[in-house]
């Protein structure tokens, strides 16, 4: 069974603004959002619980450098993207 990813106005900009300064990743970050649709406990995206100021979230991973922070929903299978960018911008 696969997740229902729900794109907010909000993060589609942030998407938009990532992916024009990284055309580069466009196929990762492709390939990476469809992974997490249909599983997104595979061990290549090491998903992730957050804490602190991020708590409730979680992350992924797109490559080594790159993250997508999330809301997951289990019950309604729901998957929020909330941002994207390096280490240091989704955190």
């Amino acid at each position: 069974m696969t997740y229902a990813l729900v794109f907010t106005d909000q993060y589609n900009r942030r998407a938009a603004r990532f992916l024009k300064r990284h055309p580069q990743l466009r196929e990762t970050y492709r390939k990476t959002l469809l992974l997490l649709q249909a599983n997104p406990h595979h061990p290549s995206l090491r998903l992730h619980a957050l804490s602190g100021k991020l708590e409730g979230l979680h992350s992924v991973s797109i490559n080594l450098s790159y993250r997508i922070t999330l809301e997951l929903i289990i019950r309604e299978r729901q998957i929020v993207p909330i941002n994207v960018g390096d280490h240091d911008a989704v955190y």
